[in-house]
Formats: structure tokens, sequence, C-alpha cells
């Protein structure tokens, strides 16, 4: 699904006008609040343990668009991935702990083994397909809403 089009993976993306009704907060979604208001939810798997995190998407030929997966770490700090043994083009979203997005890297190859630095203070990483981070206008300052975020001082927190 990496591949898809655009116009493909924003039918498939629950997106939500700004000042939408949001959905009540769930451990198996995550939505994210672009700098322009418009906000998109994603299905997520959380991988919130060092071999959850460890494995990652590695092995997988395809995602749904409307999916992804949550890094969740213990404490803010230094981050970087790298795409050994993952099979499909990836955006990573790096957010610190109150939520707000700090850096995306788009498109990361498959099987490229270059660490990709998210920054020093990263505490939660978003990965979905390739190209959907910025058809979806998710870049820095966008903010992140998901239960695991709320007791880190959420900009966006969990009603």
């Amino acid at each position: 699904m990496g591949n898809g089009s655009a116009a493909g993976w924003l039918t498939a993306v629950s997106l939500l006008a700004a000042g939408a009704v949001q959905a009540e907060c769930r451990d198996d979604q995550i939505e994210l609040r672009t700098p322009a208001g418009a906000v998109a939810r994603f299905s997520v798997e959380v991988a919130d343990d060092a071999d959850e995190r460890a494995q990652g998407l590695m092995f997988r030929d395809r995602m749904p668009a409307g999916a992804g997966m949550l890094f969740v770490y213990p404490k803010p700090g230094p981050v970087a991935f790298w795409m050994k043994n993952t099979l499909i083009p990836l955006d990573m979203v790096f957010a610190d702990a109150s939520g707000t997005v700090v850096h995306v890297h788009a498109n990361a190859e498959p099987g490229n083994e270059t660490p990709i630095p998210g920054g020093n203070s990263v505490q939660f990483v978003l990965e979905i397909n390739g190209g959907l981070a910025g058809a979806l206008g998710i870049a820095p300052g966008a903010v992140m809403r998901h239960p695991g975020i709320d007791g880190n001082g959420a900009v966006w927190a969990c009603d």
C-alpha cells in the first residue's frame, strides 16, 4: 500500500473537519491534528516494550492505508530508526513527551540500514505508509492524541 495514490490513502484514512466531534480515545487509535487544523485518525498497533519496538514493522509486505504503529518509549531521549528487514516504505513521525511532532522523515527506503534520527527528546514515533504524512499535511507542530500520551502533559489530551 505504500506506493498507492494520495487519493486512495485519503479515502482509507479517517479525516475529520476542524472542530468536528472527536471519537473517544482508544489504545488502538491515534489522532493527529495538523498545523492547518485538519485531523487524521489511524488504527495503530502499540509497541511499548523493548521487544515490540525492536520488531516494529519488519517483514510485513503491506499495511492498510489507515493503519500504523505507535512506538512508545518510557521517557524522552534521542531516537533513531532504520529500515533493516522492513519491506514497505514508511513515513516516521517523531513526537516529544507532549505529543507534539518535532520531525517527520518521509518515505524511508525499505531495507536501508542508515540510521534515521528523530531528535534528542523523542518519546513517541508513529510509522505510517510512505508519502501519507505529506499528503495529509502532517508536519512539525502537529499534535498527537492517544491514551499513551496523556500521562506526559499532552498538548491535546484525551477527554
